[in-house]
């Protein structure tokens, strides 16, 4: 696997809330050293869950001179991620720090990050088309971070060397992704693409004249409690939601992506990847977090 895109580093505060600010009308989180827990967040967490699943997997992003940035190393060597990670001086590393209360409750999250510089997008590129010829699937992990700066021509010549190209998108600028084998939307994300649909029937017009505008072999529509459609040419595929008690949704896109890359990679046909993407899913919500999804998990096997 060859992950591209913005990484982050997800920082947790565990506290204890027992009383509200005299200052403000905001609660006190009483937050012990003990109680952080650092994890890959962004394209690194889809690197993180395309290793979890055993695939060789590369990681290409860029990062701070920063302890963030440090930490994002350590975690992505621990994780047998096999990370390339530019270091721009002029930037701080993209990070999300969460407050978390009793009960795994999100009181608050402070996000920290700055636009990376030319110069070492320019070098991500190189690095990018080099390692193209030893991978199997193209995942490119888009959060709007600035990392994916040369991201249409990364998905040109993926396509050109005969590779898989998978998008995680951002935005609503699709003409970026034109020529992609696949991009995963949410719900909100092809709203703001395509606007606001009637029905069943006016949501699948909508979604296949955008597939075809882009000239995809798939979009796969992550919806949720109500699953997943794949939409192909002239038809869909749906694939309903496995029930499952719901803890955390932060991370189950890229959870989504990674499985179905790695699906395919392995050799697997487009529609049972999706049926395994969406276990994996489902597998995800029940955890905090960032997490990843195992294939003891997925398949009740090591």
């Amino acid at each position: 696997m060859l992950v591209v895109g913005d990484v982050m580093l997800d920082r947790y505060w565990f506290g204890e809330v027992s009383r509200i600010s005299p200052e403000a009308p905001v609660p006190i989180v009483l937050v012990n050293e003990a109680k952080e827990e650092l994890r890959l967040g962004g394209a690194g967490n889809v690197a993180r869950n395309c290793a979890a699943l055993g695939a060789r997997t590369r990681l290409l992003s860029v990062i701070g001179t920063d302890e963030p940035g440090r930490r994002i190393a350590e975690l992505a060597r621990k994780a047998g991620i096999d990370a390339k990670l530019h270091r721009d001086p002029k930037i701080r590393t993209t990070q999300k720090l969460r407050v978390i209360g009793q009960r795994r409750h999100q009181l608050l999250r402070i996000d920290f990050e700055t636009l990376p510089s030319s110069e070492v997008l320019d070098s991500k590129l190189a690095d990018f088309r080099s390692a193209l010829h030893d991978c199997d699937v193209v995942l490119l992990s888009d959060y709007g971070k600035g990392g994916l700066a040369h991201i249409a021509a990364m998905i040109r010549e993926g396509r050109k060397a005969g590779k898989r190209v998978l998008v995680d998108p951002k935005g609503d600028d699709y003409s970026l992704y034109k020529g992609a084998s696949i991009v995963t939307p949410n719900l909100a994300e092809l709203r703001e693409v395509v606007g606001r649909w009637k029905n069943e029937k006016d949501l699948a017009q909508r979604a296949q004249q955008l597939r075809e505008k882009l000239g995809l072999e798939a979009l796969l529509l992550t919806r949720g409690e109500d699953g997943m459609t794949l939409f192909r040419n002239k038809r869909a595929f749906h694939v309903k939601a496995e029930r499952r008690e719901v803890s955390d949704v932060t991370g189950a896109g890229d959870t989504v992506i990674a499985t179905l890359a790695v699906m395919l990679a392995a050799g697997e046909g487009l529609e049972p990847a999706v049926r395994i993407a969406n276990r994996a899913g489902g597998v995800k919500v029940t955890k905090f977090g960032t997490a990843v999804v195992t294939s003891a998990e997925l398949f009740g096997r090591s």
